[in-house]
């Protein structure tokens, strides 16, 4: 989930050219609605600062509350987590992306 869109376009081809399949979401609610449908996500990529109802940390939290299998990757390049920030097993990743370090990580907690 990615507001900007130059970013998000960059983000979508870099990953589906690392072997992902992905979904779209613009901003934290669309994302939400999307986890409701019931699509098979097994990763949840958000960033923090987002237009709508919450912010990439709360989604995050959110999303491990209602959907425990899925696992979560929270960035910026402007915040940081605190302790109470991510959820258990979230990781987070600063902007802009070491992209070989990203999609070991990635890959790795897909398996």
């Amino acid at each position: 989930m990615e507001d900007e869109f130059l970013i998000r376009l960059d983000t979508v081809d870099r990953l589906t050219e690392g072997g992902f399949e992905v979904i779209e979401a613009g901003d934290a609610d669309e994302a939400i609605r999307i986890l409701e449908t019931g699509a098979e996500v097994r990763i949840l990529f958000t960033d923090v600062e987002m237009p709508g109802s919450m912010d990439g940390f709360a989604l995050a939290r959110a999303a491990r509350d209602r959907w425990p299998p899925i696992e979560i990757v929270v960035s910026s390049g402007r915040r940081q987590p605190d302790a109470m920030s991510l959820p258990d097993r979230g990781l987070f990743f600063d902007k802009p992306y070491d992209w070989p370090i990203l999609m070991t990580a990635l890959h790795k907690i897909t398996r």
